[in-house]
């Protein structure tokens, strides 16, 4: 059964993780968001009752 033969398989996982190890944190971590958060007022915005037009 081919299926068994741990050679190929095991050899493939081994550049895999290998790569995802290495190379792709450091896309990650390097990775800058183009709209940086703007820090927001410590107040509160002051809110009205809504009044319904039906009562």
């Amino acid at each position: 059964m081919p299926q068994l033969n741990p050679a190929p398989w095991f050899a493939i996982l081994a550049f895999s993780w290998l790569i995802f190890l290495t190379i792709i944190p450091q896309k990650v971590l390097s990775h800058n968001f183009n709209n940086e958060p703007a820090p927001q007022s410590a107040q509160k915005p002051a809110t009205q009752a809504w009044d319904w037009p039906w009562h």
